[in-house]
């Protein structure tokens, strides 16, 4: 139940991470023709995989040395935080006028967009290699070939988001609380405190800024206007 558990938390924070980089590879490719953009698809969604691959293996080898898990918790953090609140700036990928092009764009930024993807899933995966593995084999096809479907359902169900986030909190203070840097107080505390604390702030962060944040203000022509109406 253990391993199916994390399994499922790998999957689910791949998904959930992985929304803009599905619409990268939509708008990427949007200019081509129907059979060039399913190769552009294809192949730039491969490369980007194999990469990925290649940077969250580092990366569980590098949440070994000690310290280096206390950063990488408080980078969780930011990232789960960063769901919440912020938008990707997907929106400013340009669509390419060839297929190499195509997979080029999509390829780089997969990479650059995937950065807290990488750390995410290798703090899951706990160091476990088949897990990993696993977790990406079957999470990649479901944002590579239902990237719309992903987007909207996150759309029209924020509470996914939320799990997301809270599940990354969580494994972020897991982290922290297995650093070195907290050894010596780990037993002061229950286990799962530090975890709860972390979850419970991103969650409440995420609920205040989506309830509370402000409209845009309206510009100062369109305001000069209604004063103009109502005198």
């Amino acid at each position: 139940m253990e391993f199916f558990g994390a399994l499922l938390g790998i999957m689910m924070v791949n998904i959930v991470l992985s929304g803009d980089n599905a619409v990268v590879i939509a708008l990427a490719s949007r200019a081509l023709p129907p059979k060039q953009q399913k190769m552009a698809i294809l192949w730039g969604s491969a490369g980007a995989i194999g990469l990925r691959v290649v940077l969250t293996v580092v990366a569980v080898v590098l949440l070994h040395i000690p310290y280096v898990q206390f950063i990488g918790g408080v980078l969780l953090v930011w990232i789960a935080a960063k769901l919440l609140l912020e938008s990707g700036g997907e929106e400013n990928i340009a669509a390419s006028s060839s297929i190499w092009k195509a997979v080029k764009t999509i390829i780089i930024a997969d990479i650059i967009m995937s950065l807290d993807n990488t750390l995410a899933i290798a703090a899951v995966a706990k160091g476990d290699y088949v897990l990993l593995a696993i977790g990406l084999a079957l999470s990649v096809p479901l944002i590579i070939f239902g990237s719309q479907l992903i987007v909207k359902i996150m759309d029209r169900f924020p509470v996914i988001v939320y799990a997301g986030a809270g599940l990354i909190a969580w494994t972020a203070g897991e982290m922290m609380q297995g650093d070195r840097l907290l050894a010596a107080y780990a037993g002061l505390l229950p286990h799962w405190l530090l975890p709860a604390l972390v979850t419970a702030a991103v969650i409440a962060a995420g609920v205040w800024h989506s309830r509370y944040r402000k409209a845009p203000a309206a510009p100062a022509e369109e305001q000069a206007a209604g004063d103009g109406q109502l005198n």
